[in-house]
């Protein structure tokens, strides 16, 4: 514990975006900075910290002062009970995802972090101060093109001939998994060799809407090509990226969302809803397709137009890669982010 420089603590046992993020940053981070991950829900090969542990820490660090990065409420807030309560030297790091008017309670704690760090644009609109935009980067060698497609179809256990359209994540309504399901309807009545897979999971208090979906596409007479898969784990998502032809990000509502980066980074052209940070994320009829969210006739249009269009699949799948080199890869999220570490750790 003495030599450790930062802090990143992660307070929520279930698989969330923010608990991929550290997942994914945190051993990058790790090569050139003292970090160490504390609290629940990460993979044992992390050796997080104990809370514990954490309030019987030594006030100081090896350079004086520590860095604490929260990127949930509760982190923000347990970051100022260790500083102001228990005299721990800390500079709060706060990284907002949110594209949404804040709580007066959120804003609050917003107000007392030493540093804000948003994901995107216009997620910094939201912010009451002035904040440092730092965009989440992929890991390119992991989400990356595979160079056989029906074996990798084959292994998945999906369909091996026809093209497959994509989307994945949480099943509920903001993130308009039904818009998607009417949507493929309408494409695979006309397109007789098209799949769609739908692969996430539904909380308890979505089941009801995913046992809709369900429905929906039984009655429709095409649940032996709308495929509902289970959730998989983090290390495991890649490939079913690779076996698609096309993924869709049907979202009424997102803080940033990755899905867009990963599908391109495997060299999967995207269409996308204009939320969250998707506007910076895809270049429109170069990369992929935006539209509006609730929009279905025009899903339905932009769908059909790559599945019709191979060239324009290959196309549009090699531009998003390279975009994704060029802008996204999570080296650069990894060194913006110990850069600003270093230097709130050289000010105090």
């Amino acid at each position: 514990m003495k030599e450790v420089d930062v802090l990143v603590p992660n307070f929520k046992r279930r698989l969330s975006g923010v608990t991929s993020t550290i997942v994914r940053l945190v051993p990058i981070q790790s090569q050139s900075m003292n970090i160490r991950t504390c609290g629940m829900g990460l993979p044992k090969t992390f050796n997080s910290m104990s809370l514990l542990k954490i309030l019987l820490m030594s006030r100081s660090g090896p350079s004086g002062v520590r860095v604490w990065h929260a990127r949930r409420n509760v982190e923000m807030a347990f970051g100022l009970i260790l500083k102001h309560l228990l005299g721990k030297k800390l500079a709060l790091v706060f990284t907002s995802a949110s594209q949404r008017h804040h709580t007066s309670f959120t804003k609050y704690l917003i107000q007392k972090m030493d540093f804000i760090v948003a994901t995107s644009k216009k997620t910094a609109s939201y912010l009451e101060r002035d904040a440092s935009v730092v965009m989440h980067g992929i890991d390119t060698d992991n989400f990356s093109p595979t160079k056989d497609k029906v074996s990798l179809r084959r292994e998945l256990g999906l369909p091996i001939h026809g093209q497959i359209v994509g989307c994945f994540g949480r099943i509920r309504h903001q993130k308009g998994t039904d818009v998607f399901v009417k949507a493929m309807i309408d494409v695979l009545q006309k397109n007789s060799t098209a799949f769609g897979i739908i692969m996430g999971r539904a909380t308890q208090k979505d089941s009801g809407f995913f046992d809709s979906l369900k429905d929906t596409v039984a009655a429709s007479g095409l649940s032996d090509r709308i495929l509902f898969l289970p959730e998989v784990q983090v290390w495991e998502i890649p490939d079913w990226y690779k076996s698609l032809d096309l993924y869709v990000a049907p979202q009424r509502w997102e803080g940033f969302g990755l899905t867009p980066l990963e599908a391109m980074s495997c060299g999967v052209p995207v269409v996308a809803t204009k939320v969250g940070a998707f506007e910076e994320l895809v270049v429109d009829g170069v990369t992929g397709q935006l539209i509006d969210a609730d929009d279905l006739a025009h899903m339905s249009q932009s769908i059909t137009s790559y599945l019709d269009h191979t060239n324009k699949i290959k196309e549009h799948g090699v531009a998003a890669r390279n975009h994704v080199l060029q802008n996204f890869k999570i080296e650069h999220e990894a060194d913006s982010l110990n850069t600003i570490y270093k230097t709130l750790l050289s000010l105090r």
